[in-house]
């Protein structure tokens, strides 16, 4: 058993849960425990309604939900990229299509189930680097069964749980023990159940959080990353 269980809600289609991940990935290896360190990824859906395989891009969802136009769009849609280029992140905008992310999360979750936490994270930064910077389309089936085998899942058992139901439940438990925890944005990494850390921060602030949860103590005040 690990003496640091750290759980990350996500959203695959959070720019900023892909740069958390690179951070705390690199926390992780910088600490004096990292063997110590297992990470579990649950499944938040920043928009559980929309709707799936519209096609369209997501420079035009914001547009359309901050009624802002061209320029002002790029601007934000630009801001994770510019950041999460240090951290060796690829975040293509043009690219990026709008999906639903139920479909993705049970993909993740089956990760969890057939390698653990090392194969659950492969799938998530499979399905990152999809999104975010080669612009697949990751509510459509047929994308996430290739991306799937791409990340290690086994071929069959994928296509078996992309055709069903499987990890439907698993979904909604970790959205439910979001809630229960407080949790109402991402990323949100929570060690032990107990020293939380809300947000993007820098690798510093990410390993004063494992420091934090050996000692048992709460997380120190540290800046957020702009």
């Amino acid at each position: 058993m690990s003496a640091i269980d750290i759980e990350v809600w996500v959203d695959v289609v959070c720019p900023w849960c892909y740069i958390g991940k690179r951070r705390l990935e690199r926390a992780i290896a910088d600490s004096a425990h990292p063997a110590e360190v297992t990470v579990t990824y649950r499944a938040f859906e920043l928009d559980p309604m929309k709707p799936v395989g519209t096609g369209r891009s997501v420079l035009s969802r914001l547009a359309e939900r901050h009624g802002t136009g061209p320029e002002e769009t790029r601007e934000t849609a630009e801001r994770a990229a510019l950041i999460g280029r240090p951290d060796g992140i690829d975040i293509n905008v043009d690219l990026q299509v709008d999906a639903n992310s139920f479909n993705a999360h049970r993909m993740v979750a089956l990760g969890l189930a057939q390698g653990g936490p090392a194969l659950q994270a492969a799938v998530l930064e499979r399905l990152f680097s999809a999104h975010f910077t080669e612009g697949k389309v990751i509510d459509d089936i047929e994308t996430l069964q290739r991306l799937g085998g791409e990340a290690g899942l086994d071929g069959r058992r994928l296509a078996a749980v992309l055709a069903g139901k499987d990890f439907a439940d698993h979904v909604r438990e970790d959205e439910k023990a979001a809630k229960d925890l407080g949790i109402n944005a991402v990323p949100c990494f929570v060690a032990n159940r107990h020293v939380a850390l809300s947000g993007t921060h820098t690798v510093e602030v990410m390993g004063k959080l494992i420091t934090a949860a050996l000692d048992d103590q709460p997380v120190p005040a540290g800046h957020s990353a702009p």
